[in-house]
């Protein structure tokens, strides 16, 4: 079986970290995200992973590949567009490479997303309807924001229409951006720039060849800083219900969830968590606060500093009594001086001492 992740946006929305890494290798919960859903799709039976780059991608996806082709035991292959074609226009491009004799449906993915990846049910819920198309759906509290996918009162699963930031309540479903596709939605596609969520899929549905799938559990798109420190704490807590296991860290100064890789170092008398993640080789040094944030890679926390609903990016430095607060995004090898308070990513003040 096969696999299409759409990973060609220019990550604009998470800058200042992918100014140094493509969007898709920005870790999320100590592994790159784009590793979240090609782990997810191996364990659904999916052998080969087409990867849907834009031309500025640089070689260091390339490297990604190697390292995980060999780890996963998958193949995975890219393939790149020299101009913009929008989110159906790169199925087209990669047609070879997703058709084979098998006559197989193949899985979609939008790599923003994070979420249980329920595939093989959905593998399941495909064969069962027998139409030519499935997207998954998740349930939101204020529709009005997205673009709602309503389906059929009697069949429940069979989509109608799609109605975007809806004036009134017409349905509570959004586009969960995952799809299982029939070899022959290939053929409804030009090369071109197309949306399959405003062209693709609206065409299909009015053949009543369109169903959809409830998700089961949390959601979420993490291609922003707000949104993926919701999805981290969502996914941490899925992980406390399913996998407490991967929750390395625990202790009188540890509060609810948090993560920290096993060659992190946190000094004493510091107080961590909730809906904290601290990557590898990171050095929290006495008497600092982290809660809801992330600490990526070779990062240090210097004493009595304190990081709170922010993003501390690789190898970077906050510094004695700083504060970090309120979704700052701290790039690559970025040094707050000690003492510097930083709110929503602009400095503030030197804290007097």
């Amino acid at each position: 079986m096969k696999a299409l992740i759409l990973v060609g946006g220019f990550g604009t929305r998470l800058r200042p970290l992918t100014f140094s890494i493509p969007k898709p290798l920005v870790d999320f919960v100590n592994k790159p995200m784009i590793l979240h859903q090609i782990e997810a799709l191996k364990a659904a039976g999916v052998t080969e992973v087409v990867l849907a780059i834009n031309h500025q991608q640089p070689e260091v996806m390339l490297n990604f590949v190697k390292e995980y082709e060999k780890k996963l035991g998958m193949k995975i292959t890219f393939s790149q567009e020299t101009e913009p074609l929008g989110t159906a226009g790169p199925l087209a491009l990669a047609r070879d490479m997703l058709i084979d004799e098998s006559g197989n449906p193949f899985f979609m993915l939008n790599s923003d997303v994070i979420c249980e990846y329920p595939l093989l049910e959905m593998i399941e819920f495909h064969k069962n309807h027998g139409a030519e198309a499935s997207i998954m759906v998740t349930k939101v509290n204020d529709p009005s924001k997205y673009g709602v996918v309503v389906t059929n009162e009697a069949t429940e699963a069979r989509v109608e229409s799609f109605v975007e930031k809806p004036k009134h309540f017409v349905g509570d479903k959004i586009n969960a951006g995952i799809y299982l596709l029939n070899p022959s939605v290939l053929d409804r596609i030009e090369l071109r720039r197309t949306s399959i969520e405003k062209e693709i899929f609206p065409k299909i549905a009015s053949e009543k060849k369109l169903y959809a799938m409830v998700l089961p559990g949390f959601w979420m798109d993490i291609g922003q800083p707000k949104d993926y420190l919701t999805g981290q704490r969502m996914y941490l807590h899925y992980l406390r219900t399913n996998a407490p296991e991967e929750l390395l860290v625990s202790g009188d100064h540890i509060i609810g969830n948090v993560m920290a890789d096993e060659t992190a170092v946190i000094g004493e008398r510091c107080l961590i968590g909730p809906d904290v993640v601290i990557g590898p080789g990171c050095v929290i040094e006495s008497g600092v606060r982290l809660f809801g944030c992330t600490v990526m890679r070779g990062s240090r926390i210097k004493e009595h500093a304190c990081v709170s609903d922010s993003i501390v990016g690789w190898d970077s430095t906050v510094g004695s009594w700083a504060r970090v607060a309120n979704v700052t995004v701290l790039g690559k090898d970025v040094h707050v001086a000690d003492a510097e308070v930083y709110s929503s990513g602009a400095p503030i003040k030197e804290l007097t001492i």
